[in-house]
């Protein structure tokens, strides 16, 4: 089945000019606080600097940190797993709960086993797996995808979760209140808990020096599933690690603040190794990441920490949705990582940014975003089918750039041309741009004849 480019699949989300508007201004609010979280600290740009050198020593001594994880995570009674891929990862997942014949499995929320698509797996093998996150449980009653890494359900409304929960948990009918309807949810939860002997976890950070890790959740589901259940399966990307246990202090501080604005989440759970009498495994995943890191261009993109930030800030991301993305990781961030699993499919995302930059200012570790973007853009122009007259355009514009005379005299042509030409054939249909806005009154002369004449006086 061919793959929607992300602007028609942006142009299915835009119909619904409310709820777009209402998506965009709710995540501009989420922004805000975290602004206005970030301002409160002055240490934050070190902080910043700091978690970027960080990372940058991590990604430069990736193999031999991740052997001395392994080396003390295994010093500690934790099973260690290796997965080159998805596949090889839910392979492993499976077998675990094979061997010690659990029927029941609590899952907190983890982006890696979205990417690696472990509950289709799962549930194709038989196994019903029960997301704790509110948002992630509410979007698996709903059967779709989460459209934001931190905030899952972001582009459901109250009303919309009301009529899930009624369908799902027998909530009342219209019913709206979040209160109401987060109890309900507690109340549905708690029983698969208890019900539970296997619980499936993600990692934020994990520790080189102790080979312990850490999961930060703002609803304790992590926590009480791991504490219930006799199996904890921690599933980890590779490039989650930081070499020491004080570097956590830098990274928790900014996680938080740049994901929801909060100062820190509300659970930072430390896991070293298994309580008594129970079994505790982490399966460290590659599934591409060492192919990134290969890449000069674009593997600062593995110093991502999944705040989230970028997602707020991108006007693209705010007025088009998540789900226009099509990958596991929308948004700015997430336009940089799927063209190096797949150049076709994802060949549109690196597309859908105005290059503003807002996405690396305010990127907790320093990710050259925006820049990384424009780097993927050349490379996928060079390498795809792009649009015969799209190519043919940028050539003659980056001819015309290169000439300043060219430039000046195609300069006054168009601002001649637009002058005389009827708005009815400016604003036509061969005119894409113009289909929502207007043109700005057309200037008597170029910034440059401007500057030129009031120079000289």
């Amino acid at each position: 089945m061919k793959t929607q480019s992300h602007a028609q699949a942006a142009a299915e989300f835009i119909k619904d000019d409310a709820r777009t508007h209402w998506h965009d201004e709710t995540l501009w609010h989420v922004r805000q606080k975290r602004d206005l979280s970030a301002q409160g600290i002055p240490e934050w740009e070190t902080l910043r600097d700091t978690a970027s050198a960080t990372k940058d020593y991590v990604l430069s001594h990736l193999g031999e940190l991740l052997e001395q994880f392994e080396t003390n995570a295994l010093a500690n009674g934790i099973e260690v797993l290796w997965a080159k891929d998805a596949q090889e990862h839910n392979e492993h997942v499976y077998r675990i709960l094979q061997e010690n014949k659990v029927s029941n499995i609590v899952k907190s929320k983890s982006i890696l086993t979205e990417e690696c698509g472990l509950n289709h797996y799962l549930e194709d093998k038989g196994y019903d797996v029960v997301d704790t996150d509110l948002g992630e449980r509410i979007i698996q009653f709903a059967k779709q995808a989460p459209s934001h890494i931190v905030l899952p359900a972001i582009h459901l409304k109250k009303q919309d979760i009301g009529e899930i929960f009624h369908e799902h948990i027998g909530t009342e009918k219209g019913a709206s209140d979040p209160k109401y309807l987060t109890e309900a949810a507690r109340q549905h939860l708690r029983k698969k808990f208890v019900e539970a002997n296997a619980a499936i976890t993600g990692v934020n950070f994990g520790i080189a020096e102790t080979g312990g890790f850490v999961v930060c959740t703002n609803e304790g589901n992590a926590d009480m599933g791991t504490h219930l259940a006799d199996i904890h399966i921690a599933c980890m990307g590779i490039e989650k690690l930081i070499p020491r246990a004080t570097d956590l202090g830098v990274f928790l501080r900014l996680l938080a603040r740049s994901a929801t604005g909060q100062s820190i989440t509300n659970y930072s759970s430390h896991f070293h190794k298994p309580a008594p009498g129970k079994k505790l495994y982490i399966i460290l995943v590659d599934n591409g990441r060492t192919e990134q890191l290969g890449r000069e261009d674009f593997k600062n993109s593995l110093k991502c920490i999944r705040c989230g930030a970028c997602m707020n800030t991108c006007p693209i991301y705010r007025r088009s949705g998540g789900y226009s993305y099509n990958s596991t990781v929308p948004g700015p961030i997430g336009s940089i990582l799927s063209p190096g699993k797949d150049l076709k499919k994802y060949s549109t995302l690196p597309f859908a940014s105005t290059l503003c930059g807002s996405c690396s200012d305010v990127c907790p570790v320093k990710i050259n975003i925006h820049e990384q973007l424009y780097k993927w853009r050349q490379v996928i122009t060079e390498n795809t089918d792009v649009d015969a007259s799209k190519k043919l355009a940028m050539k003659v514009a980056g001819y015309t750039f290169g000439k300043p005379v060219l430039y000046d005299l195609a300069g006054k042509m168009a601002r001649t041309a637009l002058k005389i030409t009827p708005d009815s054939l400016v604003y036509s249909s061969l005119n894409v741009w113009g289909k929502h806005r207007d043109l700005p009154d057309v200037p008597k002369e170029s910034f440059k004849e401007w500057y030129q004449k009031n120079r000289k006086s």
